[in-house]
């Protein structure tokens, strides 16, 4: 069966490639902690807003590692620092702002009392588009970032007459696979905000973890080497 799909489709080792990409998308990540934030304080719809934001940002990754920028990031390191630093620069801002959200519900909370019902309302209006932030996180992502440009493009054969396949396939079986670990955060996601909605000081915890997750995401991208 590997040989088949290197002759045919110009793929190297592709059940290598296909159980490799089960456990990169079951890592936590940027992506996938965003959208379960999302899905528990703003529900499904948004949630698969979100989701939409981080298949395009996906795909254009997986394109530009098609297109050569892997081997121009490899070849300056110059280039490679810059687009790292900001990466992280701007997942430490999300995270902040997550934190300072957090502790503002909290103080709302213990200053004038108010109803879950408001508190769950709260992110909603302050979140802003999903899908405009969830394309900015996934391409800010450092183990998108990481996977793209040293785990992906090493399963194309560069002798193979039409790489543009390959590279189509492998990136078929990356957006369905992210597709069914986020649809499967999102409805879980959909289950803790019942419990949110109950309980504010919960959610506002739920969102101070994450910002705390989300500076960590930004030291690890400002620390990443190729």
């Amino acid at each position: 069966m590997n040989a088949l799909m290197h002759t045919t489709f110009g793929i190297t080792d592709f059940w290598t490639f296909l159980v490799g990409t089960i456990f990169i998308v079951l890592l936590p990540g940027p992506n996938s902690i965003y959208v379960l934030s999302v899905a528990a304080q703003r529900g499904v719809r948004d949630a698969y807003r979100g989701a939409c934001g981080i298949f395009l940002g996906d795909l254009i990754l997986m394109v530009l590692s098609a297109g050569g920028v892997a081997s121009l990031l490899k070849a300056s390191p110059t280039l490679f620092h810059l687009v790292k630093y900001v990466g992280a620069a701007y997942l430490g801002w999300i995270g902040l702002q997550m934190l300072l959200k957090a502790w503002r519900a909290l103080r709302a909370n213990t200053d004038s009392g108010a109803t879950p019902a408001a508190v769950a309302a709260t992110p909603q209006e302050r979140g802003g588009d999903p899908f405009r932030k969830a394309l900015a996180i996934s391409l800010m992502n450092p183990k998108a970032i990481l996977f793209f440009i040293s785990f992906f493009i090493q399963f194309v054969d560069p002798h193979f007459g039409s790489p543009a396949l390959s590279f189509t396939l492998l990136g078929l079986v990356c957006e369905v696979l992210s597709c069914i670990y986020l649809t499967i955060i999102i409805f879980v996601g959909a289950r803790l905000a019942q419990e949110f909605r109950r309980r504010r000081r919960l959610a506002a915890s739920m969102s101070g973890g994450v910002g705390a997750v989300f500076i960590g995401f930004g030291a690890k991208l400002a620390t990443a080497t190729l």
